[in-house]
């Protein structure tokens, strides 16, 4: 249809000619209200960005002669960061002659590595990088798998704590005739 008996068209209706495959020959217009359109286009964007997961690379710093109890503890926050579905960074920090050993280093990040071999795998071996030792774990399952169970968790323990707040009611006992 001619361009002028389209814009036309528009104009009775109150709506816009919009103008949809430009290269094809002839171009396709099509009629609506471009206001709407933008607006619902930008909530799906939105909507879309709302589920999307960005992937976080923790960083947790040990030393060689750690402490057990100091390492169950830093241990226990790279399980919490895997779980989470984030990539931990585990830096070993060497001093004065701590640096002439750094098979204890090697050690004590393969000693990590298999403590929560059944969250993660090791994404990157450990390598020398100047005084430090750097090895990078990545999580079994994805950050939006991780995001779900997390969201799921908390719905149960709500619910769980709905159910509790509001006993059920027992009846009123009667009193007992002498």
């Amino acid at each position: 249809m001619p361009l002028a008996k389209a814009l036309e068209l528009a104009q009775e209706y109150d709506l816009d000619l919009v103008e949809v495959a430009a290269t094809a020959r002839p171009p396709v217009c099509k009629l609506m209200d471009y206001g709407k359109f933008k607006y619902e286009s930008a909530m799906k964007a939105r909507e879309a960005r709302k589920n999307q997961a960005h992937t976080v690379i923790k960083e947790m710093k040990l030393r060689p002669k750690i402490d057990p109890h100091d390492y169950d503890t830093k241990k226990g926050h790279v399980v919490r960061f895997l779980k989470q579905g984030d990539k931990v960074k585990i830096t070993i920090m060497f001093r004065g002659r701590e640096q002439s050993r750094p098979e204890l280093g090697f050690r004590l990040l393969q000693r990590l590595a298999d403590d929560v071999a059944d969250l993660g795998f090791v994404e990157s071996n450990p390598k020398q990088d100047g005084r430090n030792m750097i090895m990078v774990l990545g999580p079994h399952k994805k950050k939006t798998e991780a995001m779900a169970e997390a969201r799921e968790a908390q719905a149960a323990r709500k619910a769980g704590r709905q159910q509790e707040s509001s006993p059920a009611e027992e009846p009123a006992e009667e009193p007992a005739e002498a």
